[in-house]
């Protein structure tokens, strides 16, 4: 398995070229950021150059299309996704990742059905450039009934729509904050097969009730109360080998400087996966 990055909880990086070298002096192996984004900043020579210089590898790119909100946005967005896809196969990414809200205005019917359809679109031009397509759920009580009518929260559920979607390049994006917060145990994640996982996901929580922990409340990898070395060996245990990407979502912006605080995940991952 890859040690890698977002930029969620990094603070205030200068550029992606900086998050690409910080990620690199601290033995991180992978970086989330927008493939296409980086193509406009330094062109795809100047991209794949900077990329290789530093033995990093892009993990994921985030879904560019606003798949949860009326046809027109979404009509709108689905334009850009072509290129997106293009620019992260030009920079050799095999991922991209959504997550899906466990509440919404809509019917929950009505927008099971929206979800199936919009996501088997977007998963069909990613396929095209032989990109992935990774589903998060997400587990934290307080969004439950943040939005009108209940949806998708668990594993199970997200499996479910997978199914529905029936294509070969969607699968799961897997975080240890949803894992935990939707009490799921180590043989959830033995249970799945390599080739349902897409993308992983880690950080951690507080010593509080499950119920009370906030979506974008967590904690540093290895800071918090989370079983990561268990949840590492079981998702390690279905032959998944690609990128695991810290994702520290914070209430405000944290003050430390970026490299500070890289340097606090990397002690954070050895912490962690030294017990594997």
């Amino acid at each position: 398995m890859l040690r890698g990055l977002t930029k969620a909880g990094l603070g205030t990086l200068e550029d992606d070229k900086q998050f690409v070298e910080l990620a690199a002096e601290y033995s991180f192996q992978t970086v989330d950021l927008d493939a296409k984004d980086f193509i406009e900043a330094y062109g795809k020579e100047g991209a794949i150059e900077i990329l290789q210089t530093n033995n990093i590898r892009i993990g994921a790119i985030g879904l560019p299309v606003e798949w949860r909100s009326s046809d027109e946005v979404f009509s709108n967005d689905l334009v850009k996704l072509a290129a997106s896809a293009k620019a992260a196969k030009d920079l050799g990414c095999t991922r991209c990742c959504t997550y899906i809200l466990p509440s919404t205005d809509f019917n929950s019917a009505q927008f099971m059905s929206l979800a199936i359809k919009r996501l088997r679109i977007c998963a069909e031009v990613l396929g095209s450039y032989d990109i992935r397509l990774g589903l998060e759920y997400v587990g934290p009580h307080h969004l439950r009934d943040t939005w009108k009518n209940p949806f998708i929260w668990t594993q199970k559920e997200t499996l479910q729509l997978i199914d529905a979607i029936g294509l070969p390049n969607v699968g799961l994006l897997l975080d240890s904050y949803h894992w935990y917060t939707t009490g799921l145990s180590s043989e959830d994640l033995t249970n799945l097969n390599e080739q349902q996982i897409v993308h992983v996901h880690i950080n951690d929580a507080a010593d509080l009730p499950v119920e009370d922990l906030k979506d974008n409340d967590r904690l540093y990898t290895g800071e918090g109360i989370i079983n990561l070395p268990l949840f590492l060996r079981s998702i390690k245990e279905t032959g998944y080998s690609g990128p695991i990407s810290q994702e520290v979502l914070t209430p405000s912006q944290p003050k430390e400087s970026s490299d500070e605080l890289i340097r606090r995940s990397k002690a954070g991952f050895d912490k962690v996966f030294n017990k594997i």
